[in-house]
Protein backbone atom coordinates (compact mmCIF):
# COMPACT_ATOMS: atom_id res chain seq x y z
CA UNK A 1 0.00 0.00 0.00
CA UNK A 2 1.53 3.24 -1.38
CA UNK A 3 2.24 5.97 1.74
CA UNK A 4 2.84 8.74 -0.76
CA UNK A 5 2.82 12.43 0.37
CA UNK A 6 0.52 14.91 -1.54
CA UNK A 7 0.99 18.33 -1.27
CA UNK A 8 -1.10 21.28 -1.82
CA UNK A 9 0.38 24.89 -2.85
CA UNK A 10 -0.77 27.63 -1.16
CA UNK A 11 1.47 30.12 -2.44
CA UNK A 12 -1.36 31.79 -4.73
CA UNK A 13 -3.67 32.21 -1.50
CA UNK A 14 -1.77 32.12 2.15
CA UNK A 15 1.55 32.47 0.98
CA UNK A 16 1.10 35.89 -0.27
CA UNK A 17 -1.85 36.23 2.26
CA UNK A 18 0.53 35.60 5.40
CA UNK A 19 3.24 37.63 4.28
CA UNK A 20 2.32 40.02 1.61
CA UNK A 21 -0.53 41.41 3.12
CA UNK A 22 -2.62 39.40 0.45
CA UNK A 23 -1.67 41.95 -2.24
CA UNK A 24 -0.56 39.83 -5.32
CA UNK A 25 -1.86 40.72 -8.65
CA UNK A 26 -3.46 38.16 -11.08
CA UNK A 27 -0.93 39.55 -13.74
CA UNK A 28 2.21 37.90 -11.35
CA UNK A 29 0.07 34.61 -10.86
CA UNK A 30 -0.64 33.42 -14.38
CA UNK A 31 2.50 33.19 -16.07
CA UNK A 32 3.28 30.42 -13.89
CA UNK A 33 0.69 28.84 -13.69
CA UNK A 34 2.10 26.11 -16.49
CA UNK A 35 5.18 25.28 -14.37
CA UNK A 36 2.12 25.13 -11.37
CA UNK A 37 0.14 22.35 -13.04
CA UNK A 38 3.12 20.17 -14.62
CA UNK A 39 4.58 19.82 -10.40
CA UNK A 40 1.76 17.24 -10.31
CA UNK A 41 0.51 18.56 -6.67
CA UNK A 42 -2.75 17.16 -4.65
CA UNK A 43 -4.56 20.76 -4.98
CA UNK A 44 -4.25 24.21 -5.75
CA UNK A 45 -5.01 26.99 -3.03
CA UNK A 46 -6.23 29.46 -5.18
CA UNK A 47 -8.91 31.86 -3.48
CA UNK A 48 -11.10 32.54 -0.49
CA UNK A 49 -9.73 33.69 2.99
CA UNK A 50 -8.83 37.40 2.60
CA UNK A 51 -8.08 37.65 -1.10
CA UNK A 52 -11.95 38.33 -1.74
CA UNK A 53 -12.00 41.50 0.08
CA UNK A 54 -8.51 42.22 -0.62
CA UNK A 55 -9.42 41.64 -4.69
CA UNK A 56 -12.16 44.70 -4.49
CA UNK A 57 -11.22 46.92 -1.62
CA UNK A 58 -7.17 46.96 -3.25
CA UNK A 59 -6.44 45.66 -6.00
CA UNK A 60 -9.44 46.79 -8.59
CA UNK A 61 -9.57 42.95 -9.29
CA UNK A 62 -13.24 41.09 -9.82
CA UNK A 63 -12.66 38.34 -7.22
CA UNK A 64 -14.84 35.98 -9.52
CA UNK A 65 -13.34 37.14 -12.36
CA UNK A 66 -9.79 36.18 -10.83
CA UNK A 67 -11.35 32.43 -10.45
CA UNK A 68 -12.34 32.12 -13.98
CA UNK A 69 -9.17 33.09 -14.76
CA UNK A 70 -7.73 30.33 -12.84
CA UNK A 71 -10.01 27.94 -13.84
CA UNK A 72 -9.39 28.66 -17.56
CA UNK A 73 -5.39 28.22 -17.52
CA UNK A 74 -5.11 25.44 -14.49
CA UNK A 75 -6.78 22.89 -17.02
CA UNK A 76 -6.42 19.75 -14.62
CA UNK A 77 -5.30 20.96 -11.32
CA UNK A 78 -7.98 20.84 -8.69
CA UNK A 79 -8.44 23.91 -7.50
CA UNK A 80 -9.06 24.59 -3.65
CA UNK A 81 -10.72 27.67 -1.34
CA UNK A 82 -10.83 28.65 2.02
CA UNK A 83 -14.53 29.12 3.91
CA UNK A 84 -15.15 30.11 6.61
CA UNK A 85 -18.29 28.55 7.16
CA UNK A 86 -21.63 30.51 7.85
CA UNK A 87 -18.84 33.47 7.26
CA UNK A 88 -18.12 32.76 3.94
CA UNK A 89 -15.22 35.12 3.15
CA UNK A 90 -16.28 37.46 5.17
CA UNK A 91 -16.45 38.20 8.93
CA UNK A 92 -19.69 37.97 10.47
CA UNK A 93 -22.78 35.65 9.68
CA UNK A 94 -24.66 35.59 6.54
CA UNK A 95 -28.14 34.18 5.57
CA UNK A 96 -28.32 30.91 4.12
CA UNK A 97 -29.85 31.87 0.38
CA UNK A 98 -26.36 33.97 0.06
CA UNK A 99 -24.27 31.09 1.77
CA UNK A 100 -26.11 28.60 -0.78
CA UNK A 101 -25.59 30.59 -4.12
CA UNK A 102 -21.81 31.69 -3.17
CA UNK A 103 -20.93 27.63 -2.64
CA UNK A 104 -22.39 27.13 -6.11
CA UNK A 105 -21.50 29.86 -8.03
CA UNK A 106 -17.76 29.19 -6.87
CA UNK A 107 -18.14 25.92 -7.86
CA UNK A 108 -19.50 27.25 -11.24
CA UNK A 109 -16.48 29.22 -11.62
CA UNK A 110 -14.32 26.64 -10.96
CA UNK A 111 -13.89 25.12 -7.23
CA UNK A 112 -13.23 21.83 -6.94
CA UNK A 113 -12.49 21.49 -2.99
CA UNK A 114 -14.20 23.44 -0.42
CA UNK A 115 -11.82 23.98 3.05
CA UNK A 116 -14.97 24.62 5.44
CA UNK A 117 -13.95 26.09 9.10
CA UNK A 118 -15.86 27.78 11.96
CA UNK A 119 -13.67 30.02 14.06
CA UNK A 120 -15.27 28.53 16.69
CA UNK A 121 -15.23 24.69 15.71
CA UNK A 122 -18.74 25.52 16.52
CA UNK A 123 -20.71 22.57 13.60
CA UNK A 124 -23.58 24.23 13.43
CA UNK A 125 -21.90 26.88 11.64
CA UNK A 126 -20.53 24.56 8.75
CA UNK A 127 -23.99 22.90 8.46
CA UNK A 128 -25.29 24.88 5.69
CA UNK A 129 -21.78 24.96 3.72
CA UNK A 130 -21.29 21.92 4.10
CA UNK A 131 -24.79 21.23 2.53
CA UNK A 132 -24.56 23.20 -0.37
CA UNK A 133 -21.23 21.84 -1.19
CA UNK A 134 -22.21 18.46 -1.16
CA UNK A 135 -25.07 19.56 -3.66
CA UNK A 136 -22.89 20.70 -5.92
CA UNK A 137 -20.54 17.73 -5.79
CA UNK A 138 -17.73 19.17 -4.82
CA UNK A 139 -15.09 17.97 -1.97
CA UNK A 140 -16.04 19.03 1.27
CA UNK A 141 -12.78 19.03 3.40
CA UNK A 142 -14.66 19.91 7.12
CA UNK A 143 -11.70 21.38 9.17
CA UNK A 144 -10.96 21.65 12.67
CA UNK A 145 -9.35 24.78 13.97
CA UNK A 146 -6.41 23.72 16.25
CA UNK A 147 -5.42 25.51 19.14
CA UNK A 148 -4.40 25.33 22.83
CA UNK A 149 -6.37 25.61 26.14
CA UNK A 150 -7.73 23.22 28.83
CA UNK A 151 -10.75 22.51 26.43
CA UNK A 152 -8.82 21.44 23.62
CA UNK A 153 -7.61 18.35 23.96
CA UNK A 154 -7.19 15.70 21.17
CA UNK A 155 -10.17 13.92 22.68
CA UNK A 156 -12.35 17.00 21.33
CA UNK A 157 -11.07 17.28 18.27
CA UNK A 158 -11.39 13.51 17.38
CA UNK A 159 -14.85 14.29 18.61
CA UNK A 160 -15.31 16.90 16.36
CA UNK A 161 -13.66 14.86 13.25
CA UNK A 162 -16.41 12.59 13.80
CA UNK A 163 -19.21 15.20 13.54
CA UNK A 164 -17.66 16.24 10.38
CA UNK A 165 -17.92 13.19 8.89
CA UNK A 166 -21.45 12.29 9.81
CA UNK A 167 -22.27 15.92 8.33
CA UNK A 168 -20.72 14.79 4.80
CA UNK A 169 -17.16 15.63 4.76
CA UNK A 170 -15.14 14.04 2.90
CA UNK A 171 -11.78 14.75 4.19
CA UNK A 172 -10.39 16.34 7.68
CA UNK A 173 -8.23 19.22 7.81
CA UNK A 174 -6.37 19.99 10.95
CA UNK A 175 -5.30 24.10 10.46
CA UNK A 176 -2.97 24.97 13.02
CA UNK A 177 -3.06 28.82 12.07
CA UNK A 178 -1.19 29.92 14.63
CA UNK A 179 1.52 27.33 14.10
CA UNK A 180 1.11 25.58 18.31
CA UNK A 181 0.94 22.38 16.92
CA UNK A 182 3.93 20.74 18.12
CA UNK A 183 5.36 17.50 16.77
CA UNK A 184 4.45 14.99 19.16
CA UNK A 185 0.95 16.47 19.30
CA UNK A 186 0.55 16.30 15.51
CA UNK A 187 1.51 12.48 15.39
CA UNK A 188 -1.26 11.71 17.91
CA UNK A 189 -3.92 13.47 16.61
CA UNK A 190 -3.08 12.52 12.70
CA UNK A 191 -2.66 8.72 14.27
CA UNK A 192 -6.25 9.14 15.80
CA UNK A 193 -8.08 10.92 13.49
CA UNK A 194 -7.07 8.11 10.72
CA UNK A 195 -7.90 5.34 13.14
CA UNK A 196 -11.47 6.53 14.69
CA UNK A 197 -12.39 9.00 12.24
CA UNK A 198 -11.64 6.97 8.89
CA UNK A 199 -11.38 10.04 6.39
CA UNK A 200 -8.20 11.16 4.57
CA UNK A 201 -6.59 13.83 6.90
CA UNK A 202 -4.67 16.64 5.84
CA UNK A 203 -2.44 19.26 7.91
CA UNK A 204 -2.27 22.78 7.41
CA UNK A 205 0.32 24.38 9.57
CA UNK A 206 2.06 28.01 9.89
CA UNK A 207 5.76 28.06 10.26
CA UNK A 208 5.54 31.18 12.66
CA UNK A 209 7.04 29.54 16.22
CA UNK A 210 9.60 27.21 13.97
CA UNK A 211 7.66 23.69 14.74
CA UNK A 212 5.73 23.34 11.55
CA UNK A 213 8.75 21.31 9.46
CA UNK A 214 8.80 18.79 12.63
CA UNK A 215 5.36 18.44 13.16
CA UNK A 216 4.87 17.98 9.49
CA UNK A 217 7.25 15.32 9.39
CA UNK A 218 5.58 13.48 12.42
CA UNK A 219 2.45 14.05 10.81
CA UNK A 220 3.34 11.91 7.82
CA UNK A 221 4.64 9.19 10.23
CA UNK A 222 1.67 8.90 11.78
CA UNK A 223 -0.73 8.75 8.41
CA UNK A 224 -1.52 12.22 7.35
CA UNK A 225 -2.47 12.06 2.93
CA UNK A 226 -1.48 16.28 2.28
CA UNK A 227 0.43 18.74 3.62
CA UNK A 228 0.14 22.14 2.96
CA UNK A 229 3.24 24.22 1.58
CA UNK A 230 4.63 27.06 -0.48
CA UNK A 231 7.01 27.54 -2.72
CA UNK A 232 10.16 28.87 -0.69
CA UNK A 233 10.28 31.75 -1.65
CA UNK A 234 6.86 32.85 -0.06
CA UNK A 235 7.20 30.66 2.74
CA UNK A 236 7.88 30.22 5.91
CA UNK A 237 7.81 33.17 8.49
CA UNK A 238 3.96 33.28 8.92
CA UNK A 239 3.46 31.03 5.78
CA UNK A 240 3.17 27.06 5.43
CA UNK A 241 6.74 25.36 5.28
CA UNK A 242 8.67 25.37 2.34
CA UNK A 243 7.68 22.82 -0.64
CA UNK A 244 10.65 22.04 -1.30
CA UNK A 245 12.37 21.46 2.14
CA UNK A 246 9.38 19.39 2.39
CA UNK A 247 10.15 17.60 -1.15
CA UNK A 248 13.80 16.32 -0.36
CA UNK A 249 12.95 15.28 3.32
CA UNK A 250 10.78 12.60 2.21
CA UNK A 251 12.61 11.99 -0.88
CA UNK A 252 13.97 8.18 -0.92
CA UNK A 253 11.48 7.26 1.84
CA UNK A 254 8.23 4.86 1.46
CA UNK A 255 6.42 8.66 1.78
CA UNK A 256 8.15 10.33 -1.34
CA UNK A 257 5.73 12.77 -2.78
CA UNK A 258 7.58 12.24 -6.44
CA UNK A 259 7.85 16.11 -7.30
CA UNK A 260 10.71 17.32 -9.36
CA UNK A 261 12.90 19.81 -7.34
CA UNK A 262 14.20 21.37 -10.44
CA UNK A 263 10.76 22.12 -11.70
CA UNK A 264 10.21 23.94 -7.78
CA UNK A 265 13.54 25.69 -8.02
CA UNK A 266 12.41 27.31 -11.27
CA UNK A 267 9.25 28.27 -9.92
CA UNK A 268 10.54 29.41 -6.80
CA UNK A 269 12.85 31.60 -8.89
CA UNK A 270 9.88 33.21 -10.65
CA UNK A 271 8.36 33.80 -6.87
CA UNK A 272 11.25 35.13 -5.33
CA UNK A 273 11.72 38.21 -8.32
CA UNK A 274 7.89 38.82 -7.88
CA UNK A 275 8.59 38.91 -4.78
CA UNK A 276 10.42 42.07 -4.80
CA UNK A 277 6.94 44.46 -6.51
CA UNK A 278 5.09 43.87 -3.01
CA UNK A 279 8.58 45.38 -0.82
CA UNK A 280 6.05 48.03 0.74
CA UNK A 281 3.65 44.90 1.60
CA UNK A 282 6.81 42.57 2.71
CA UNK A 283 5.67 42.39 6.50
CA UNK A 284 7.36 39.09 7.95
CA UNK A 285 10.37 38.18 6.40
CA UNK A 286 11.31 34.18 6.94
CA UNK A 287 11.59 34.81 10.74
CA UNK A 288 10.22 32.87 13.01
CA UNK A 289 8.72 34.32 16.32
CA UNK A 290 8.52 31.90 19.53
CA UNK A 291 6.34 34.85 21.20
CA UNK A 292 3.15 32.99 18.96
CA UNK A 293 4.10 30.62 22.09
CA UNK A 294 3.22 32.29 24.79
CA UNK A 295 0.91 34.85 23.56
CA UNK A 296 -1.11 32.02 21.00
CA UNK A 297 -1.56 35.13 18.68
CA UNK A 298 -1.09 34.26 15.03
CA UNK A 299 1.44 36.96 12.82
CA UNK A 300 -1.36 39.06 11.72
CA UNK A 301 -3.06 39.52 14.88
CA UNK A 302 0.65 41.04 15.99
CA UNK A 303 0.51 43.43 13.14
CA UNK A 304 -2.52 44.76 13.68
CA UNK A 305 -1.66 45.70 17.30
CA UNK A 306 0.92 47.46 16.38
CA UNK A 307 -0.82 50.16 13.54
CA UNK A 308 -3.65 50.45 16.67
CA UNK A 309 -1.28 50.53 19.02
CA UNK A 310 0.84 53.14 16.76
CA UNK A 311 -2.61 55.31 15.88
CA UNK A 312 -2.60 56.07 19.47
CA UNK A 313 0.84 56.57 20.29
CA UNK A 314 0.72 53.85 22.60
CA UNK A 315 3.34 51.41 21.36
CA UNK A 316 4.49 51.43 24.69
CA UNK A 317 1.89 49.24 26.10
CA UNK A 318 2.29 46.35 23.63
CA UNK A 319 3.93 43.58 26.32
CA UNK A 320 0.52 44.49 28.52
CA UNK A 321 -1.85 44.14 25.26
CA UNK A 322 0.12 40.83 24.39
CA UNK A 323 -0.89 40.03 28.41
CA UNK A 324 -4.14 40.53 28.46
CA UNK A 325 -4.83 38.75 25.31
CA UNK A 326 -4.86 34.95 26.84
CA UNK A 327 -7.39 36.65 29.64
CA UNK A 328 -9.40 38.03 26.99
CA UNK A 329 -9.39 34.78 25.21
CA UNK A 330 -10.22 32.54 28.43
CA UNK A 331 -13.35 35.25 30.16
CA UNK A 332 -14.74 34.46 26.10
CA UNK A 333 -14.66 30.53 26.77
CA UNK A 334 -10.99 29.93 24.44
CA UNK A 335 -12.30 30.33 20.94
CA UNK A 336 -9.32 29.62 18.20
CA UNK A 337 -7.91 32.76 17.35
CA UNK A 338 -9.06 33.01 13.63
CA UNK A 339 -11.17 34.92 11.75
CA UNK A 340 -13.32 36.81 13.12
CA UNK A 341 -12.42 35.66 16.60
CA UNK A 342 -9.19 36.58 16.74
CA UNK A 343 -10.46 40.51 15.43
CA UNK A 344 -12.90 40.41 18.57
CA UNK A 345 -10.71 39.18 21.30
CA UNK A 346 -7.81 41.62 19.92
CA UNK A 347 -9.73 44.73 19.76
CA UNK A 348 -11.17 43.96 23.01
CA UNK A 349 -7.84 43.34 24.58
CA UNK A 350 -6.71 46.83 23.17
CA UNK A 351 -9.68 48.20 24.74
CA UNK A 352 -8.83 46.93 27.99
CA UNK A 353 -5.73 48.17 28.44
CA UNK A 354 -6.29 51.57 26.76
CA UNK A 355 -9.37 52.48 28.30
CA UNK A 356 -7.36 51.41 31.89
CA UNK A 357 -10.41 49.18 32.88
CA UNK A 358 -11.39 45.79 32.11
CA UNK A 359 -14.65 45.86 29.88
CA UNK A 360 -15.74 49.31 30.91
CA UNK A 361 -16.21 49.66 27.10
CA UNK A 362 -16.41 46.80 24.96
CA UNK A 363 -16.88 46.80 20.66
CA UNK A 364 -20.07 46.27 18.92
CA UNK A 365 -18.46 42.69 18.01
CA UNK A 366 -18.06 41.51 21.45
CA UNK A 367 -21.29 42.23 22.38
CA UNK A 368 -22.66 40.30 19.72
CA UNK A 369 -20.24 37.79 20.15
CA UNK A 370 -20.68 37.35 23.87
CA UNK A 371 -25.18 37.18 22.75
CA UNK A 372 -24.16 33.97 21.30
CA UNK A 373 -24.69 35.63 17.78
CA UNK A 374 -21.27 33.92 16.98
CA UNK A 375 -22.02 31.02 17.90
CA UNK A 376 -21.06 28.28 20.89
CA UNK A 377 -17.31 28.96 22.47
CA UNK A 378 -15.95 25.85 22.98
CA UNK A 379 -15.72 26.35 26.61
CA UNK A 380 -17.85 28.79 29.50
CA UNK A 381 -18.23 32.35 28.64
CA UNK A 382 -16.96 33.79 32.11
CA UNK A 383 -20.77 35.25 33.06
CA UNK A 384 -19.27 38.73 35.61
CA UNK A 385 -17.68 40.09 32.30
CA UNK A 386 -21.29 38.97 30.20
CA UNK A 387 -22.86 41.01 32.99
CA UNK A 388 -20.59 43.93 32.69
CA UNK A 389 -20.51 43.66 28.98
CA UNK A 390 -24.69 43.07 27.73
CA UNK A 391 -26.26 43.17 31.34
CA UNK A 392 -28.93 41.25 31.08
CA UNK A 393 -29.67 41.09 27.36
CA UNK A 394 -30.83 37.42 25.91
CA UNK A 395 -28.00 34.91 25.30
CA UNK A 396 -29.20 32.92 21.85
CA UNK A 397 -28.57 29.06 22.49
CA UNK A 398 -29.32 28.20 18.78
CA UNK A 399 -27.61 28.42 15.37
CA UNK A 400 -26.82 32.08 14.91
CA UNK A 401 -27.92 31.96 11.41
CA UNK A 402 -31.44 31.13 12.11
CA UNK A 403 -31.74 34.68 12.99
CA UNK A 404 -30.46 35.89 9.49
CA UNK A 405 -33.50 36.93 6.99
CA UNK A 406 -32.81 36.07 3.09
CA UNK A 407 -30.94 38.74 1.98
CA UNK A 408 -30.23 37.61 -2.18
CA UNK A 409 -33.33 39.72 -3.05
CA UNK A 410 -32.73 42.94 -1.53
CA UNK A 411 -29.21 42.94 -2.28
CA UNK A 412 -30.23 42.16 -5.80
CA UNK A 413 -32.74 45.37 -5.68
CA UNK A 414 -29.79 47.55 -4.42
CA UNK A 415 -26.98 46.85 -7.42
CA UNK A 416 -29.55 46.64 -9.74
CA UNK A 417 -28.16 49.64 -11.84
CA UNK A 418 -24.68 48.06 -11.88
CA UNK A 419 -24.89 44.60 -11.88
CA UNK A 420 -23.48 42.35 -14.99
CA UNK A 421 -23.59 38.84 -13.34
CA UNK A 422 -25.28 36.97 -10.89
CA UNK A 423 -22.05 37.28 -8.99
CA UNK A 424 -22.00 40.17 -8.63
CA UNK A 425 -25.35 40.23 -5.99
CA UNK A 426 -22.73 38.15 -3.83
CA UNK A 427 -19.74 40.18 -3.57
CA UNK A 428 -22.20 42.95 -2.60
CA UNK A 429 -24.32 41.25 -0.03
CA UNK A 430 -20.76 40.04 1.54
CA UNK A 431 -19.25 43.21 1.68
CA UNK A 432 -21.49 45.86 0.93
CA UNK A 433 -18.99 49.14 1.75
CA UNK A 434 -16.79 47.72 -1.06
CA UNK A 435 -18.41 46.03 -2.94
CA UNK A 436 -20.78 48.76 -4.55
CA UNK A 437 -17.91 51.51 -5.18
CA UNK A 438 -16.28 48.73 -6.92
CA UNK A 439 -19.59 47.79 -9.04
CA UNK A 440 -19.83 51.64 -9.71
CA UNK A 441 -16.24 52.49 -11.11
CA UNK A 442 -16.50 49.21 -13.10
CA UNK A 443 -19.90 51.04 -14.96
CA UNK A 444 -17.84 53.71 -15.30
CA UNK A 445 -15.33 52.69 -17.16
CA UNK A 446 -17.68 50.83 -19.26
CA UNK A 447 -19.52 53.37 -20.38
CA UNK A 448 -16.33 55.53 -20.91
CA UNK A 449 -14.43 52.84 -23.03
CA UNK A 450 -18.32 52.76 -24.59
CA UNK A 451 -18.33 56.38 -25.67
CA UNK A 452 -14.77 56.51 -26.73
CA UNK A 453 -15.45 53.73 -29.54
CA UNK A 454 -18.61 55.32 -30.71
CA UNK A 455 -17.15 58.68 -31.20
CA UNK A 456 -14.19 57.01 -32.61
CA UNK A 457 -16.78 56.58 -35.74
CA UNK A 458 -16.56 54.26 -38.48
CA UNK A 459 -13.33 51.96 -39.10
CA UNK A 460 -11.53 50.52 -42.22
CA UNK A 461 -13.72 51.94 -44.79
CA UNK A 462 -16.86 50.36 -43.02
CA UNK A 463 -20.54 51.96 -43.27
CA UNK A 464 -21.99 53.45 -39.65
CA UNK A 465 -25.12 52.18 -41.58
CA UNK A 466 -26.56 48.92 -40.15
CA UNK A 467 -29.61 47.98 -42.25
CA UNK A 468 -32.53 45.80 -39.74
Amino acid sequence: MSKKVGITDTTLRDGHQSLLATRMKIEHMLPIAEKLEEVGYHSLEVWGGATFDTCMRFLNEDPWERLRKFRKVFKKAKLQMLLRGQNLVGYKHYPDDIAELFVKKSVENGIDIFRIFDALNDPRNMEKTIEAAKKENAHVQGTLSYTISPFHEVNNFVGLGKILKEMGSDSICVKDMAGLLSPSKAYELVKRLKEEVGLPVQLHCHYTSGMASMAYLKAVEAGVDVIDCAISSLAMGTSQPATETMVAALRDTEYDTGLDLGLLSEIAEYFKEIRKEYKEFDMAGNGVDTNVLRYQIPGGMLSNFYSQLAQQNALDKLKDVLDEVPRVREDFGFPPLVTPSSQIVGSQAVLNVLVGERYKMATNEVKAYLKGAYGRPPAPINEEVRKKVIGDEEVIDFRPADLLEPGIEQARKDIAPYMEKEEDILSYAIFPNVAKPFLEKRMAEKIKVDFNIAMEGPRNGESSYHPV
